[in-house]
């Protein structure tokens, strides 16, 4: 959520944007970030074998892939699953693959292997040999062979970075057990978190299996960090990713320090949001409400100012609710276009609900040429999540065929075998062990609320330096989420989701309105290897920061901006909340109810363009050490979105199909649905759910057996997954009895011993009580100076080679290095002194 100073500074800094990803003050091409493709990219010369087969580890290897690396496909002779895998009945012509496998596996090279075979065996063990990281998933046959399991892989190739995604982690309580992306959502407390849905109806799921995605950029960036500490150690490691962590990174907001720190959830009851998603006079269209003086533009918008001098006690939410009706009908009587330009000129976060039909035409997207063509099939596609200059991306490439590139790795095979000695020299570790790898990293976090600070946090948690940014005028915003009376002592210092971003990072605060300010940041920049920074565009051009003016402070510096739009277009200065980004992406229009208007997931769209930045993060860092020379990265929010959403305009585009939302159900499995269950949440609602879902034959099976094979469940169209979804109604009336006479704790006992995904639908704050979080040690104690210790959060990775604890500091009391950091800077006490006479720095906010 891009923030802003609450006044301009003054004139005289770098203006706005005149052309694509070009400032005013841009005289050199190589620093205005175009697509961001160009040449071999950055990890030309990075081998990576995939052994897995769904989503999440086929984005993961797309990222590396787009930045350069090679990617060996290593498939059964039938090939991956996700090589035929449409989301609607579209089905691809006999040898033709499906658009998103086309899409996911530009550039790759495909080997078919059968591990039965022993000279297949001894092929992929060559591959292995001769490769950096390997990216393995369950389903990923050959990766089901227990001889191509991640520990053995570490054993027999320990250079090789071995990054396994799983739905709960290789060891532990939960290992192993069946889940899907639909019933990690209920597990991670994402689904009634934050409070999506109306609470008439069952809690709503976020569609188009976006945990995939996002798990995938995730573990693209784990693996690239155990890449950085594997080239100062000469040695690999295993990287164990937990989708159900990284759902709950994306999907709750903190919610476990929340609760540690005030002793309350942060939610506890589904609302829709008003406006939110609403119906004008030619389509949808979004408009969030979310401050106070939103709330005030709005009523002036709708026609209504009186309004904003009734009773202001209650929340906004409960005012908006309150004027519902009003609103909606004043909404019904305007267009998209007309709603949008009143909103944008009040500087009200607003936006059409796109579509996979639309979403190409988008001004802003086709302003910035975001879409492109598939190189082999023609169909529109997405850009990359990022763009930086120099380029460290290539441009797109055709898929792979199955087995393309079979017979050139069985002859190169022989010439591998040959060179034993030289693979053994890999294995031997050349540096000392780094349990953080980004110790001595200097990083400039000038950023605020959820997207920005998720970036550095992570750098932070791996051992870098980071020096967050704030002025006592306007603190992050993060901290004034807590709902801690004004009155109360440091209120500011309370908010559970603040300390739950900013862990280990250093704190001081700075009026960057002033000269004073101006200069402390000048020196800051040049003291450090990365900035980031969140804010709109023009409030960092306006400062005097641009890019020109951070590289002529410190040439080799990465300098990472995530603008809600991008840095050019007409949608450029637009505010941009998660709930916008969602809006103009396709996130929204999937989820929800086919019979209601589409409702905002509210959350991932934050998360997935931290994860994003870092990605782009890491590939500068690459980039520096083999040059020396700095990066900008270009990580705009709605980019990233864009690309978790990309089977949308990909099946729009290739097949004519639109892909909508369908309430709880998916097009993988069937049925899949909640159901609710006996007995009340803690509560005292009825308002206890379970999340199941059948995603193949044998699982339907093991369910009726579950059941004890009721007479229903013999119907022949349930026999297979496609009579099961035409009679989902059918199946749902009897789950729904079935469900109805038992608690949530026995269904999940009975159908998961059974080998059915399944799981409750929780409060988020209970994730502390989830055994496999514990067994991997996923929260760790905080102690704070002024508040309760609290369970935090880390990373959704395990690496092998450390660290053993993540948390080494609290999150900083606003300004706490205020004295140490400018000190470091050069300035003097009778300097420090003066900057807080003059309220350039403070402790407290309003100073």
């Amino acid at each position: 959520m891009p923030q802003e100073p609450t006044a301009e500074p003054p004139a005289g800094g770098s203006r706005t944007h005149t052309g694509r990803g070009r400032s005013d003050t841009v005289a050199k091409q190589d620093v205005a970030p175009g697509d961001g493709r160009a040449g071999n990219g950055v990890l030309a010369g990075y081998t990576v074998v995939t052994l897995a087969g769904g989503i999440a580890g086929v984005y993961c290897t797309k990222l590396l892939a787009d930045a350069g690396a090679r990617i060996i496909f290593a498939e059964p002779p039938q090939g991956v699953t996700l090589r035929r895998r449409t989301s609607s009945d579209a089905t691809p012509a006999p040898g033709v693959d499906g658009a998103l496998f086309q899409f996911l596996a530009g550039a790759g090279h495909s080997v078919v292997v059968d591990p039965s075979r022993a000279q297949d065996r001894e092929l992929l063990d060559a591959l292995l040999t001769d490769a950096d990281a390997v990216v393995w998933s369950p389903g990923g046959d050959p990766g089901d062979d227990p001889r191509f399991a991640p520990a053995e892989l570490r054993e027999r190739h320990p250079h090789l970075v071995v990054t396994a995604i799983t739905p709960f982690g290789l060891d532990g309580p939960w290992a192993g057990r069946p889940a899907t992306e639909f019933t990690l959502q209920a597990w991670s407390g994402g689904l009634v978190g934050l409070g999506r849905g109306a609470p008439e109806r069952a809690p709503i799921h976020i569609g188009g299996e976006v945990g995939e995605w996002f798990a995938g950029a995730h573990a693209a960036a784990a693996t690239l960090t155990a890449r950085h500490r594997a080239l100062r150690t000469g040695t690999g490691e295993l990287v164990d990713l937990s989708m159900l962590e990284t759902q709950i990174l994306g999907l709750s907001y903190y919610p476990v320090s929340f609760y540690d720190t005030v002793n309350r959830p942060f939610r506890t009851q589904r609302r829709l949001s008003r406006p939110g998603v609403a119906t004008a006079a030619d389509g949808l269209i979004a408009v969030g409400c979310g401050t106070a003086q939103q709330w005030f533009d709005l009523c002036v918008m709708v026609g209504h100012p009186e309004w904003i001098d009734e009773d202001p006690t209650p929340a906004i939410t409960e005012r908006t609710n309150e004027k519902a009706g009003e609103i909606a009908a004043w909404f019904a009587e305007h267009t998209v276009a007309e709603i949008r330009e009143l909103a944008t000129a009040f500087r009200i976060p607003n936006s059409p609900v796109v579509s996979g039909a639309d979403v190409a035409e988008i001004d802003q997207h086709r302003a910035r040429e975001f879409f492109t063509a598939n190189p082999r099939a023609g169909f529109v596609q997405p850009g990359p999540p990022f763009r930086t200059a120099p380029a460290l991306l290539r441009s797109p490439e055709p898929a792979p065929a199955l087995g393309e590139h079979t017979d050139h790795y069985r002859q190169i095979a022989d010439t591998a075998r040959r060179h034993t000695a030289d693979s053994a020299a890999r294995r031997s570790p050349t540096g000392a062990a780094q349990p953080l790898p980004f110790a001595g990293l200097r990083v400039l976090d000038m950023t605020t609320f959820w997207a920005g600070p998720s970036c550095t946090h992570y750098l932070a948690l791996q051992g870098a330096e980071v020096i967050h940014v704030e002025s006592a005028q306007r603190p992050d915003g993060t901290r004034l989420i807590a709902g801690v009376p004004v009155d109360e002592d440091r209120w500011w210092e309370k908010s559970g989701i603040f300390s739950g971003l900013n862990t280990n990072k250093r704190g001081i605060t700075v009026d960057f309105r002033t000269d004073a300010g101006r200069e402390i940041l000048r020196r800051l920049v040049a003291s450090c290897d990365v900035l980031v920074e969140n804010y709109t565009p023009r409030v960092i051009e306006q400062i005097g920061l641009d890019y020109d003016t951070v590289r002529t402070l410190r040439p080799d510096a990465i300098m990472v901006r995530m603008p809600g739009f991008g840095l050019d277009g007409p949608w450029r200065d637009n505010p941009a909340f998660a709930y916008v980004i969602e809006d103009a992406s396709g996130l929204t229009w999937r989820t929800g109810y086919p019979d209601q208007n589409p409702v905002e997931p509210y959350s991932l769209g934050d998360p997935n363009a931290g994860v994003h930045a870092l990605v782009g993060v890491l590939l500068a860092l690459e980039h520096r050490r083999c040059t020396g020379a700095g990066v900008l990265v270009e990580a705009a929010m709605v980019d990233a979105a864009l690309n978790i959403t990309a089977e949308q305009v990909i099946e729009y585009s290739a097949y004519g199909t639109l892909l909508e939302r369908d309430g709880n159900r998916g097009p993988h499995a069937a049925p899949q649905n909640l159901y609710r269950a006996a007995g009340v949440d803690e509560f005292g609602r009825p308002d206890n759910w379970v999340a199941l879902a059948v995603a193949t034959d044998e699982q339907w099976a093991a369910l009726t057996a579950a059941l004890g094979e009721p007479g229903w469940t013999s119907a022949p169209e349930f026999r297979t997954a496609a009579g099961r979804r035409a009679h989902h109604d059918d199946i749902d009336k009897h789950l729904s009895a079935w469900c109805a006479g038992r608690p949530a704790g026995e269904i999940v006992d009975v159908l998961w011993a059974a080998g059915v995904p399944v799981a409750e639908v929780r409060q988020p704050h209970r994730q502390t009580e989830i055994p496999q979080l514990g067994h991997r040690n996923f929260f760790e104690p905080v102690p704070h100076p002024i508040n309760p210790t609290a369970r935090h959060s880390t990373v959704p990775a395990r690496f092998s080679a450390g660290p053993a604890r993540y948390h080494r500091a609290h999150a900083p009391l606003l300004g706490q290095d205020n004295d140490a950091v400018l000190r470091e800077l050069g300035y003097s006490a009778q300097e420090i002194a003066a900057f807080e006479n003059d309220k350039v720095i403070g402790g407290a906010p309003g100073l």
